[in-house]
């Protein structure tokens, strides 16, 4: 969750990190700090609230050393921290970084130090006062006991520091990720990681540690990726990097294909405005080179690199995911067994090693994350794993860790998603998650001709998406007009149940209320009984052309929820004249394909959930109690 920014180099530190942790803010957080080198020692400030708390702090007592003045004095090596209160609630002192008992060794953290409470009583009944009530403070005091037991070794002190850091992170249990500076070692900052994600950016002269790229991506696109249980030591020209054991190993250089821009808003109110404006161009990236709409055809197995033989022989598919992305697994369920005539079960990554799943050689778990970094998602990708599974990840984020320890990776091409709540990113999964169980089909012998129109169709998608963008001034008038509601319900069948739950799950992030998808076929079994004169119930209508005996029933429930007096909102496709008269206000979008239908459909809702949303008031980027990239469990 957190945001964890380090630089060494020519240039101001306090500068620099600052505006990485700007960067950075879209990842929620509840207090931020700043560590820079100043002369021989540490100058540190922390304030609890948003970063323009600290900002003010830095104005009215700015640090000593804090600007790059090339006398060797400091000021060009820092840290950076945005927090998300776990240990502790958010005040200055549990803010980061955590200083030493000496305040010349500092540190920032992301994760939790599971076993911080035994560790916190060893540095007691050593003398050693903790002063903030966190896990992460523990890991500077440990730091600097270990980088003390080096003392008067030959070491120079970069690789002291890296040798404390191994020590340390051998005696720590949980997920982490370090980021540490010491006054004795001016010219180098150390990282480590363990299950939470921190890269290097590699610069002219100059480096950086980041949680996310978007941290550095003004000063390099050059970046490094860690691996699990590895420390770096990140000179101005350079990077050393070792295991937990001290063993060297090996890191993969690689460039981002994204530059700073890309994670500006370009003129729209908030990054979701604009992320929902780009999902056209967003679908065709990740459509670009892996289908020819003309003929329907896919080129996506030589970028798998997955022996067909493994698809062919699977026995069933298993989509583990979280939130947003579990519904996009709840889509590719569906095309999974129509196309590749296949069993597909869908599970929730943060239960599905807890109830001994039934996974092995001949299953294939498909894992579905924007991040890469998801913890639940993880940890279950690494017990199919265990198992025997072959795992193939549907993943936004190039060098993060879930693809890393995957058999096979399917990159969306979503590009840098800021807002915390999905947009982009979930029409990216979706469509990598048709072209997947195409692939299947083909590979398996499925319907040749049903797969290339489906194929074909999926190659208008862009087109399609663009043209349900250009209708929905009608959309956000109506959000408006609904502000004054706490309760919305959604309602889908077949491929519009996972748009409806959707839908549900972005009111609740953006707009705070109380809001439900269903499934419309349980309707009489419970969910009725919410249905009260005014309710807003949103219902998604599959196409008549595709099955008329769901359409029909599915028009019975609108029907039903009017006759009590709700306020039936209508999402169907275009020239579906059957709705007409039961819909208090109708949204059109595009006939396609049932299963490319949530393309389409989840749209307007986005935009509803985000103008609502906006017109309470809200931080539509940035929601309470949200954040980004959720790397604990």
């Amino acid at each position: 969750m957190c945001g964890i920014v380090g630089y060494v180099g020519a240039q101001s530190a306090l500068d620099v990190v600052l505006a990485g942790l700007r960067r950075l803010e879209y990842r929620g957080y509840d207090s931020a700090g700043v560590a820079v080198l100043a002369g021989d020692q540490v100058a540190c400030v922390k304030k609890a609230g948003k970063l323009s708390q600290l900002e003010k702090a830095l104005v009215d007592d700015p640090l000593p050393g804090s600007d790059a003045t090339g006398d060797g004095h400091g000021g060009a090596t820092g840290i950076g921290h945005t927090r998300w209160a776990t240990h502790g609630g958010p005040t200055d002192t549990n803010a980061h970084p955590h200083l030493d008992a000496s305040g010349r060794c500092a540190v920032v953290h992301n994760g939790i130090i599971e076993n911080f409470a035994a560790l916190r009583d060893e540095l007691a009944a050593r003398g050693t006062a903790v002063r903030s009530q966190t896990d992460s403070e523990i890991a500077a005091h440990l730091l600097a006991e270990e980088y003390a037991a080096l003392e008067g070794s030959a070491q120079p002190g970069g690789a002291r520091l890296a040798g404390a850091m191994r020590a340390v992170c051998r005696r720590l249990e949980g997920a982490f990720t370090l980021v540490a500076l010491h006054a004795d070692a001016p010219d180098v900052i150390v990282g480590a990681r363990r299950n939470s994600p921190l890269v290097v950016g590699c610069g002219e002269g100059e480096a950086f540690l980041a949680s996310d790229v978007s941290a550095f991506i003004d000063h390099t696109r050059t970046a490094m990726e860690l691996g699990q249980d590895q420390v770096v030591e990140v000179h101005p020209d350079r990077a050393v990097v070792t295991g937990f054991d001290g063993a060297p190993a090996d890191a993969r250089t690689y460039r981002v294909d994204w530059d700073a821009s890309a994670a500006e808003k370009d003129g729209h109110d908030s990054f979701m405005l604009k992320e929902i404006a780009e999902q056209p161009k967003a679908v065709a990236d990740t459509l670009l080179g892996r289908l020819d709409p003309a003929l329907g055809t896919l080129t996506l197995g030589p970028e798998l690199g997955l022996d067909p033989a493994v698809l062919r022989d699977a026995e069933k598919v298993v989509v583990i995911a979280c939130g947003t992305a579990h519904h996009a697994g709840l889509v590719a369920r569906l095309a999974v067994e129509r196309w590749a005539k296949l069993p597909c079960e869908v599970e929730l990554a943060s239960e599905f090693r807890y109830r001994d799943p039934i996974v092995g050689p001949r299953t294939l778990v498909v894992a579905v994350s924007q991040s890469g970094e998801t913890a639940d998602t993880l940890m279950a990708v690494r017990h199919a794993r265990e198992q025997g599974a072959t795992v193939l990840a549907v993943c936004n984020t190039n060098g993060s860790t879930i693809p890393r320890e995957s058999d096979a990776v399917l990159y969306t091409h979503a590009g840098p998603e800021v807002a915390v709540a999905s947009t982009k990113a979930f029409l990216t999964q979706l469509v990598a998650c048709l072209l997947l169980a195409l692939h299947l089909g083909e590979v398996r012998g499925g319907p040749g001709d049903e797969l290339r129109a489906a194929a074909r169709a999926l190659g208008r998608a862009p087109e399609d998406v663009a043209s349900v963008l250009a209708t929905m001034e009608p959309v956000r008038e109506l959000a408006r007009g609904l502000a004054h509601h706490e309760t919305v319900l959604f309602l889908g069948r077949h491929a519009g149940y996972p748009v409806a739950l959707e839908g549900a799950l972005k009111l609740k992030e953006l707009a705070y209320f109380h809001a439900e998808g269903f499934a419309a076929g349980e309707l009489k079994h419970g969910p009725i009984a919410l249905v009260e004169p005014g309710l807003p119930v949103i219902v998604v209508v599959p196409s008549p052309a595709a099955s008329g005996v769901l359409h029909g029933k599915i028009v019975s429930n609108i029907q039903e929820i009017r006759a009590r007096g709700a306020h039936t909102i209508v999402l169907a496709e275009e020239g579906d004249e059957a709705v007409v008269p039961y819909a208090d206000h109708l949204i059109r979008v595009p006939a396609v394909p049932p299963l490319l239908q949530p393309l389409v459909a989840a749209v307007p809702l986005q935009v509803f959930a985000c103008e609502l949303a906006t017109a309470r008031g809200n931080d539509v980027d940035q929601p309470r109690n949200l954040a980004k990239s959720v790397t604990v469990e």
